[in-house]
C-alpha cells in the first residue's frame, strides 16, 4: 500500500483499515503545527487508480487472514474531507467493492471542509457511511483561532457542525490545550465548552500543545508575541473545560502530548476526572511534567 510521509490518525482509529486518498494539508497555516513538515509539497489527492489497487491489495491480503476483517475504514491526510463529495462518493464506493465488511468512513476534518458542502452532499456522505468524522477545532476562543491562523471562528464551528448534526454524521473535536496562551488557559476552556453545549461530539479529545522549533509559533515566542502556559496550568484549564460541559460526551486525553492518559464519560465520570487532575497537579508538579513535554522529540 502506498503512505506519503508520517501517517496520522486518532488513538481511536486503531483497528480502522487506513486508506491514503490524500496527503498534506490544504491549509497549512496553522502557527503551532509541524505534522506534515517533511511533506514537499503543501496538499496533494491520490490519484483514483492508486487508491483502487490499494483496496485491492487489503482484498486479497484479507483472503489469506483467517476471518480477519475490517468494520471501519479512515482516510488519511490532513483534511480528506475537503475532496468534492463526488470523489468522496466514488471512494465510498471502491471501498465497499473490495472490502464489503466496512460500514463506516472516518477521516480528518477541517471546519471550512464542511462549509464547501451543501446540505445535500452532506446527506449523501451520511448514506454512504462516512461518520465519526475528526475534527480539529483546537479551542472556542476567537482571539486564539485568529492568531494561530486556524481560517475559520467559533461561530463557524457551530454553524458548521451543527449542519452535520443535522444529516446525522457523527464527528470528534480536539481541543488543544493552552492554544490561548499563558494566563488565558482557563478562557479559552470556558469559551471552549461554551461551543461544544450548543452542539452534540460524541467525544472531546484533549492534546497538549507541544511546541517544535520548526513551528512559525516557536519563531512568535522569540519575538516575544507570545507565551506558552506551565504544564499545571494546561492541567489546570483541563480541569475547567470538563467542569463547564454539560452535554453527554465522551472526554479523552490519549495521545502521545499526554503525560498522563484521561478517559471518561460525561457527566457520569466529571469528578472522578477531576480528582485525577488534581492529584496529578498535587503529586507529580511542574518540574516533572515539563520534563516530559521538553523530552518529547515527537507527537
Amino acid at each position: 500500500m502506498k503512505f506519503t510521509g508520517t501517517i496520522w490518525r486518532p488513538p481511536y482509529e486503531a483497528s480502522s483499515l487506513l486508506l491514503e486518498v490524500t496527503a498534506g494539508c490544504t491549509h497549512h497555516k496553522c502557527k503551532f503545527c509541524t505534522l506534515y513538515n517533511d511533506l514537499p509539497f503543501k496538499f496533494k489527492m491520490s490519484p483514483m487508480e492508486d487508491i483502487e489497487c490499494d483496496l485491492q491489495e487489503v482484498a486479497n491480503t484479507m483472503k489469506q487472514w483467517d476471518g480477519f476483517q475490517f468494520d471501519r475504514a479512515f482516510l488519511t491526510g490532513a483534511n480528506p474531507f475537503v475532496l468534492k463529495a463526488e470523489r468522496l462518493l466514488a471512494i465510498a464506493d471502491l471501498i465497499r467493492k473490495y472490502v464489503p465488511t466496512v460500514q463506516t468512513i472516518g477521516c480528518f476534518a477541517r471546519v471550512t471542509d464542511i462549509t464547501l458542502k451543501p446540505d445535500s452532499e452532506l446527506s449523501a456522505l451520511a448514506q454512504a457511511g462516512y461518520d465519526g468524522l475528526t475534527i480539529g477545532m483546537e479551542t472556542g476562543d476567537d482571539e486564539a483561532l485568529h492568531f494561530m491562523n486556524k481560517g475559520y471562528t467559533s461561530a463557524d464551528i457551530v454553524e458548521q457542525c451543527s449542519r452535520l448534526d443535522k444529516v446525522g454524521i457523527s464527528y470528534n473535536f480536539f481541543y488543544l490545550v493552552s492554544i490561548s496562551g499563558a494566563s488565558r488557559g482557563e478562557i479559552g476552556a470556558k469559551a471552549t465548552a461554551a461551543v461544544c453545549n450548543q452542539l452534540h461530539p460524541q467525544l472531546i479529545g484533549a492534546n497538549m500543545l507541544t511546541i517544535y522549533p520548526d513551528s512559525e509559533l516557536y519563531q512568535e515566542i522569540q519575538r516575544g508575541n507570545w507565551q506558552e502556559e506551565s504544564e499545571v496550568e494546561k492541567y489546570r484549564e483541563i480541569r475547567v473545560l470538563i467542569e463547564n460541559l454539560e452535554i453527554p460526551t465522551q472526554f479523552a486525553a490519549l495521545g502521545a502530548s499526554n503525560a498522563f492518559q484521561l478517559h471518561g464519560s460525561l457527566p457520569k465520570d466529571k469528578n472522578a476526572l477531576t480528582a485525577t487532575i488534581d492529584k496529578i497537579i498535587e503529586t507529580v508538579g511542574e518540574e516533572k511534567l515539563r520534563d516530559y513535554r521538553m523530552n518529547l522529540r515527537h507527537l
